[in-house]
């Protein structure tokens, strides 16, 4: 059995092993992370850089109450102001907009003046590279509109979040199921479903922006979104699993059918949640029981066979599914079993050494298969790392609430959820 204090001694070597792969960004003090040990290059984005390793370092500042992890984050800041006059994408995950979100969470957690001013600069980026209707090939969450419109939400420019919203009202295409869709790229021909690149990732984000800022078009639209994407369920009535994609994308590659947040029920329950709270209809939590029903039967975390569940991360492995089991626990006092099962299948894969822990995933195809540890949110130590202390503080009965709430998966509601005490802020002369 996998004790709170065992997971809590992984989660501070899984830290540790990623506090030393970080790499100086120049003259000024930043720091930078690859996406692998191995890369000859900082990657900036939220995905799998250094913005997406920023949110945990806050998290373990929160966590042990230790001023170093502030520390770390106020140098990856750095390293992050210095990037944003060069960058050239735009969007959540690979782009400005990401970076501005977390360069402004420095700013209103640790009192960091030159965080906040980046982060301005960010975003006056994204707004100036618009065209009116998109900023690249992609139109969706990750790389796209939907994303952009998110982060600047959370960022605190629902001006920003609007105009990147409203090209959705004239570009929706309708669907044979009664809803409404969009072209994910430019040019493809398959319309995906989920959260990571589909209808069900600009839904959120129309229901998000549309209820902050009063827009009930935005609203009404995400509504139609969604509807089309409940139509094509194949595990009614008690359970929810929606093809990857119609027609299937990329076939050789893809499987027809997956579970994690990225493309798969357990980021499809994140979208119910969100409706659950902001429309207030009850029809939606039965909707993400549905997911959550399908996700604890489909057989994962087990490898049942080559392609199925060899992914360990946030995005589209077991930290993901354990965000929600968390967010299940915070809310309505589900059982922490399958939680647990999540949490003993990452101690048992996780390597450990003297340089700390770390995940490698599979690639079941090329050979070798087994893919070199990554440092970020999406595959690596800093997605899994923080969706672990979060786990720990839950079995103390502890605060469930993130350092850092990602646009993209609601904060838990609820009395279990109240706050125990507030985050404190580190001292002015950590933060200068």
């Amino acid at each position: 059995m996998t004790t709170a204090a065992d997971v809590e001694e992984l989660a501070r070597d899984a830290l540790r092993w990623l506090r030393g792969t970080a790499r100086d960004t120049g003259s000024g003090g930043g720091l930078g992370w690859p996406v692998a040990p191995s890369g000859d290059r900082t990657e900036p984005q939220l995905y799998n850089g250094t913005a997406g390793v920023v949110p945990v370092l806050l998290e373990a500042w929160r966590h042990f109450g230790d001023d170093s992890y502030a520390d770390t984050a106020l140098r990856a800041a750095r390293g992050l102001a210095d990037a944003v006059d060069d960058h050239p994408d735009h969007s959540l995950y690979f782009g400005l907009t990401g970076i501005a979100l977390v360069l402004r969470a420095v700013h209103r957690e640790l009192g960091a003046d030159t965080a906040g001013a980046a982060a301005d600069r960010a975003l006056e980026r994204v707004r100036d590279h618009f065209d009116g209707v998109r900023w690249g090939v992609l139109f969706e969450l990750m790389g796209g509109n939907a994303g952009i419109g998110l982060g600047a939400l959370a960022a605190g420019d629902a001006d920003l979040a609007v105009h990147a919203l409203e090209p959705y009202l004239h570009t929706a295409e309708t669907t044979e199921k009664g809803g409404v869709t969009w072209e994910f790229k430019l040019g493809a021909p398959a319309r995906l479903h989920h959260v990571s690149h589909g209808t069900l990732g600009i839904a959120y984000a129309l229901t998000a922006v549309g209820t902050a800022t009063g827009r009930t078009d935005l609203v009404e639209l995400g509504r139609a979104g969604v509807a089309d994407v409940v139509a094509r369920d194949e595990a009614g009535p008690d359970g929810f699993l929606v093809p990857h994609s119609d027609p299937h994308h990329r076939p050789d590659v893809v499987e027809r059918h997956s579970y994690g947040w990225c493309h798969g029920p357990a980021g499809d329950a994140q979208v119910f949640r969100l409706l659950r709270d902001v429309l207030g209809e009850p029809a939606w939590a039965r909707l993400a029981d549905r997911c959550w029903h399908t996700v604890t039967r489909s057989g994962l975390p087990r490898r049942l066979r080559p392609g199925f569940w060899d992914n360990t991360g946030r995005c589209c492995g077991t930290a993901g599914v354990l965000a929600l089991a968390c967010d299940r626990i915070a809310e309505q006092g589900d059982s922490p079993d399958f939680a647990r099962t999540l949490v003993a299948d990452l101690a048992t894969h996780a390597i450990r050494d003297a340089e700390g822990a770390r995940w490698s995933n599979l690639a079941h195809r090329p050979v070798p298969s087994r893919l070199e540890p990554q440092t970020g949110w999406a595959m690596g130590n800093a997605g899994i790392a923080r969706e672990l202390l979060r786990h720990v503080r839950l079995t103390r009965d502890g605060d469930p609430r993130y350092a850092f709430t990602w646009p993209d998966q609601p904060a838990v509601r609820g009395a279990a959820a109240q706050a125990t005490e507030p985050i404190r802020p580190v001292g002015a002369e950590a933060a200068s």
